[in-house]
């Protein structure tokens, strides 16, 4: 973790890999197999349940819940308490159910509103936007502004917002 910052009180697991310059608030959890690129901001109070992956410029503000298996590609931004699930039937206990790996995919420079959802197997397209809130529960297009619940596209990102 060179030239990385981290708060106090963190739990990060040996084999995760944190890249430069990346700054990690207090009370997070890291759990194994994870990656986190370089310049990324990874605010108090984030859970990342392990083998997931994070890209460069990545900003995930406190309380943030990522499961296991997510993807997050660069430059993406998720607002305060946004959690991400990645079982659609809930098998906990159920021996006649077999657990489905779906965790959901957020791509290059989407940004995900504060207490928003996403729902197993989604993924959020590329210079998306997700208000605050939304409960997403279809993939979201590249550059569709979705709100609500369940979240419905009522826009498209202007090419000035592009990155």
């Amino acid at each position: 973790m060179a030239a990385s910052t981290q708060g106090q009180y963190c739990v990060i697991f040996a084999d995760v890999r944190v890249g430069d310059g990346t700054r990690i608030g207090n009370f997070v959890l890291i759990r194994s197999e994870t990656t986190i690129g370089d310049g990324c901001t990874i605010g108090s109070y984030v859970d990342i349940e392990g083998d997931v992956q994070i890209g460069d410029r990545v900003s995930l503000q406190s309380g943030v819940y990522v499961t296991r298996g997510v993807v997050i590609e660069d430059d993406v931004f998720c607002g305060p308490r946004v959690i991400t699930m990645n079982d659609k039937r809930i098998v906990h206990r159920r021996p006649n159910l077999v657990w489905q790996h779906a965790a959901p995919r957020i791509l290059r420079a989407a940004r995900v509103g504060g207490g928003s959802v996403l729902l197993p197997g989604v993924t959020i397209g590329e210079n998306a936007f997700v208000g605050s809130g939304a409960v997403v529960t279809h993939d979201v297009p590249d550059r569709a502004i979705v709100v609500g619940n369940p979240a419905r596209i009522v826009g498209t990102v202007p090419d000035d917002q592009l990155i």
